[in-house]
């Protein structure tokens, strides 16, 4: 087998310049924090080529598509188990990975935002991250309090990462090129092992607040706590993009209690 076709159903661009898959590989930073790396879509390995000579990296390859992993099993026949075929979104990290590691991927755009709760739900593992994505995905994960890019996305990972956008793609570096600009980011965990709050109400006040992000959160938030269980905050008059992460936690602390002496 001498290529793999992409697969529009499967959101496949394959990525053809060697440099920038280099650049990529090389924004990996925290080497002595783990070993094992896990690329997610390798298509035809241009990124695991250089993962694979590294020394610093016990690499693990994953795809869903059958095609990939029939080429790959070919090109790589020393990853053994390391090879794994099947989907991302489904996998069980404490099973496979004994330790921290890493995630990096030239993403599939069409579940761009899965990957990254993905990896949000295992930031107990998952210390750094290297990723393209859509660039106004990658955009809206680095995006500020205040900017119209800023949303569930951004506080959530914001909260348990540092976020860097570190380099914009253009189309014709891919095979098919896509038709937007892409953008690499890397995620690097945080000193925070919890949030100074009940992180599952903090999760459903940040959805919350987005979800209806015209609203003032007052009135958003009656899908979380009924009105009369709200008490009186500064933060009721203002919307969810107007918020910072800290302002977030401060405010499920706020709600926590209020509901307590309900």
């Amino acid at each position: 087998m001498s290529s793999v076709k992409a697969k529009k159903h499967l959101g496949q661009h394959f990525l053809t310049d060697k440099n920038i898959a280099s650049k990529i590989v090389d924004a990996l930073k925290r080497h002595e924090e783990y070993q094992q790396v896990l690329e997610v879509g390798p298509g035809m390995g241009i990124l695991s080529d250089f993962l694979i000579e590294s020394a610093n990296y016990e690499t693990y390859l994953i795809d869903i598509d059958t095609e990939s992993i029939a080429f790959l099993a070919h090109k790589y026949p020393q990853l053994g188990e390391r090879l794994i075929s099947g989907d991302f979104l489904k996998l069980n990290f404490p099973e496979i990975f004994p330790g921290k590691l890493a995630v990096i991927g030239n993403f599939p755009y069409n579940i761009s935002s899965q990957i990254l709760f993905k990896i949000l739900e295992n930031r107990d593992i998952v210390v750094e991250m290297v990723g393209m994505f859509q660039k106004e995905v990658a955009e809206r994960c680095a995006a500020k309090p205040g900017s119209k890019e800023y949303g569930i996305l951004s506080v959530l990972i914001q909260a348990y990462y540092n976020i860097e956008y570190l380099f914009t793609v253009k189309p014709g570096t891919f095979n098919p090129p896509p038709k937007v600009n892409s953008g690499v980011i890397r995620l690097s965990r945080n000193e925070v092992e919890t949030l100074d709050c009940d992180e599952k109400l903090f999760w459903r006040v940040v959805k919350a607040g987005f979800n209806q992000r015209r609203k003032t959160l007052r009135n958003a938030l009656s899908a979380v706590v009924p009105k009369t269980q709200l008490g009186e905050h500064l933060f009721y008059e203002k919307r969810a993009e107007q918020l910072s992460v800290q302002d977030f936690i401060s405010l499920t602390q706020f709600l926590q209690q209020t509901m307590q002496q309900a």
